[in-house]
């Protein structure tokens, strides 16, 4: 039994590496020399809020599916070998992993098969036999399917610590294009029943301190970015729309792979846009942490981000009238959107000129991008910058710095800015 097990792990772990939204990165590390731990087929990793490393077993539930979408390397059309898990064979797979140390945890998505709630009524299952016959404490990340009852997700939620259902493309036409028996809309009511029943769990808690957890971690959504001609501000604007309308945790890119040749999508052979999806990535990150507004830093003049710089500095060098930043005057959300700050540094800043004006050298300890930074601030003894570098001289000079940074360390890096 543990062979054809084992064979649909194979199969079912390489299935699920598409899906980015558990944050994960794939690992096939074997022990060696007596070592502890072992990482074997399906387990990746996923970080917590607090910066913590948890181990997943990543699995579909099968990889038969009714629809039949372009991007899908499970889509019905495609000539794979299939399986499919039971609910007994999930739960003992994750209950014997946990006990080996292997993970602490599971993501659990699926293709769809007969219909959403058919599938989605096995996937809760495996996790509510997770908790109640087994006790299981760990963590359970479920990929709901589009379309299921509020029932099943309601059920699903009192189980799992975080569920995400797969917007897949940007935008509508895109999903059309590539997908035309799926909608934006069922994904869009999934959504909206999920939030509403946090927003119901979170008011009964305040009354009643025994209300049970509801999807503690929250929920999120992922995007295929390359597979459909969407712009970076389309796709962006997306992201920006669902974390406001549905309190939303994340919002992932995919870059695409391909897995077939066809006309509306890139060629077999292509490579994943990677330095788009980490530019996309970036733009996420200074709308939820850096108080950017999307129309800050893509619009109808730019519609696509800069491959070459990051999105912060390239508004920065947009926007040359906000610089230079007096390091030891400005507010806090001022020095956040100077290149080369994060916040961590940003809020130290803040805290260290209680005791004194900030010098060049301290400025260095707090751990700033200070060959960046150094274009568009100011401190006690720093001198200000030239106005009489333009945007796109600046621009060259960071890269120019970037690029011998590489060099020193390793020769085999400077791939990275010949974009």
């Amino acid at each position: 039994m543990w062979d054809r097990i084992r064979e649909k792990l194979t199969i079912l772990a390489d299935a699920a590496k598409y899906d980015v939204s558990c944050s994960s990165s794939g690992s096939n590390r074997k022990n060696t020399n007596k070592g502890l731990g072992d990482t074997g087929n399906g387990i990746c990793h996923t970080y917590t809020e607090d910066g913590r490393c948890v181990s997943l077993l990543k699995i579909l539930l099968t990889n038969f599916c009714i629809y039949d979408c372009a991007y899908c390397v499970s889509r019905r059309s495609n000539d794979v070998q299939r399986a499919a898990f039971t609910v007994d064979e999930v739960v003992e797979l994750t209950i014997e992993f946990y006990r080996r140390n292997y993970i602490e945890g599971l993501f659990l998505s699926s293709g769809i098969f007969k219909n959403a709630d058919f599938t989605m009524e096995r996937m809760v299952k495996v996790a509510k036999k997770l908790r109640l016959e087994h006790n299981f404490n760990g963590y359970i990340h479920l990929k709901s399917i589009p379309g299921a009852s509020e029932e099943l997700l309601y059920e699903a939620g009192l189980y799992a610590d975080r569920l995400s259902i797969n917007l897949e493309m940007p935008t509508e036409m895109g999903l059309k294009l590539v997908a035309p028996e799926k909608s934006h809309k069922e994904v869009q009511e999934g959504l909206g029943i999920v939030k509403d029943k946090l927003i119901q769990f979170k008011n009964e808690r305040k009354i009643i301190k025994s209300t049970p957890k509801f999807v503690p971690a929250g929920q999120s959504t992922q995007m295929v970015v390359g597979a459909t001609p969407e712009s970076d501000k389309e796709i962006m604007y997306t992201a920006d729309a669902y974390y406001k309308n549905f309190n939303l945790k994340r919002v992932y890119y995919s870059g695409y792979i391909p897995v077939r040749d066809d006309a509306n999508m890139p060629m077999m052979g292509s490579q994943p846009p990677l330095m788009r999806e980490n530019r996309l990535y970036q733009t996420d990150w200074l709308l939820r942490f850096y108080g950017f507004e999307i129309q800050e830093i893509l619009n109808d003049t730019h519609p696509n981000l800069d491959t070459q710089v990051d999105p912060k500095l390239s508004w920065a060098l947009r926007n040359p009238h906000f610089f230079p930043v007096d390091i030891n005057t400005a507010d806090y959300e001022m020095i956040l959107r100077i290149p080369g700050v994060g916040v961590k540094s940003a809020k130290k800043i803040i805290q260290a000129r209680r005791f004194g004006r900030i010098h060049i050298y301290q400025l260095k300890k707090l751990g700033i991008a200070y060959n960046r930074a150094k274009y568009f601030l100011v401190c006690n003894d720093s001198p200000i910058p030239s106005k009489d570098l333009e945007t796109n001289q600046i621009k060259h000079l960071i890269l120019s710095e970037s690029q011998s940074k590489y060099l020193k360390t390793d020769p085999q890096q400077l791939n990275l800015f010949a974009v």
